[in-house]
């Protein structure tokens, strides 16, 4: 007798454990879970689906991406997703929901949000991506609420100082889109927008605040920060929202003493000869220095996440990033 089975009755992985779930289920628990996954394919079939964008493709502003779809639904809605949406208020985006539960629910931010800001905030939109899967988003137009609400608040003096670095971002994006939008405006209104290059209008606002967002965009970005903490054993954010000052000591041996033999004695030199104070990043030379500078940390960062602990990163960032020897005359 030929025991041997049919390769097509074979069932591996996720497949064998769904089929193992289900013979010790009852038939009525069988119903149940047939009907819960018909709802769910129904739920995801009447979402509006996105008409128009790609992940690829985000709004571009300097090195700020914004991702950003239109939807088919009645009223078009352009659509800012979470992540896009933290990313253009400079927030890390594993904490846009608490942020942004400020604006909602804050004391420090009532007086200058809406009640129909208040409902936005509260029923994100739900829809289809490209590939079928499911995000969420805001209406685009609440960037500008929000960076609005900034303002005010920061005209009252309400701000915090850790958030003034915020409102300085909401002021330089509403100057950008207020010129992009009287732009958009005579296109339309001559025709030109049927003609113009498909992406002139984000060329526009990259022009103008591209350049003046350089001197305080964050070279290092929350994740670093937030990696680190978690590496060794910190809250983050920290309590008093600053961090131990060994993070300098730290930074200085995975990130300055390998991005060159010799840099950070050089930088410091810089410094020194310099009457323009700051961190070591800022004497970095653009053309090559920051460019070198991001493409490390975004290594730093990647190998940060892989790792158990700091000691498991330190094994693994020496395998990565090996120390250089400083070549000597």
């Amino acid at each position: 007798m030929n025991n041997a089975k049919d390769p097509k009755e074979e069932v591996i992985g996720r497949a064998k454990g769904g089929k193992a779930r289900a013979s010790k289920m009852t038939p009525e628990e069988k119903k149940a879970a047939s009907l819960k996954m018909v709802k769910a394919k129904a739920e995801i079939a009447s979402l509006p689906k996105v008409m128009a964008g790609s992940k690829d493709e985000p709004l571009r502003i300097g090195e700020i991406e914004l991702e950003c779809y239109v939807l088919d639904d009645e009223e078009q809605t352009r659509v800012l997703t979470t992540t896009g949406l933290a990313t253009g208020l400079g927030w890390s985006q594993n904490g846009v929901g608490s942020r942004l539960a400020l604006f909602g629910e804050g004391k420090q931010f009532n007086p200058f949000v809406s009640k129909d800001i208040e409902r936005v905030l509260d029923t994100p939109i739900k829809f289809r991506t490209p590939n079928n899967s499911t995000a969420f988003g805001y209406p685009a137009i609440l960037l500008v609420e929000l960076c609005e609400a900034l303002l005010s608040a920061r005209d009252e003096g309400v701000l915090r100082a850790q958030q003034s670095h915020i409102a300085k971002r909401a002021e330089l994006l509403m100057r950008g889109f207020a010129r992009v939008g009287i732009v958009a405006l005579v296109d339309e209104a001559t025709g030109y927008q049927r003609i113009r290059e498909r992406n002139a209008l984000a060329k526009i606002l990259e022009a103008f605040v591209a350049k003046e967002l350089q001197p305080w965009v964050h070279t290092f970005q929350p994740d670093y920060y937030e990696q680190m903490c978690r590496l060794r054993g910190i809250p983050y954010p920290p309590q008093k929202r600053n961090f131990p000052a060994y993070f300098g000591t730290l930074t200085n041996k995975i990130v300055y003493d390998r991005l060159a033999p010799g840099l950070r004695d050089e930088l410091k030199a810089t410094a020194a000869k310099s009457n323009r104070k700051g961190r070591l990043h800022q004497h970095l030379t653009q053309e090559i220095g920051h460019p070198k500078l991001r493409e490390h940390l975004s290594s730093v960062i990647t190998v940060m996440k892989l790792s158990n602990d700091y000691e498991d990163f330190e094994g693994k960032f020496e395998i990565v990033h090996p120390e250089q020897e400083v070549l000597k005359n």
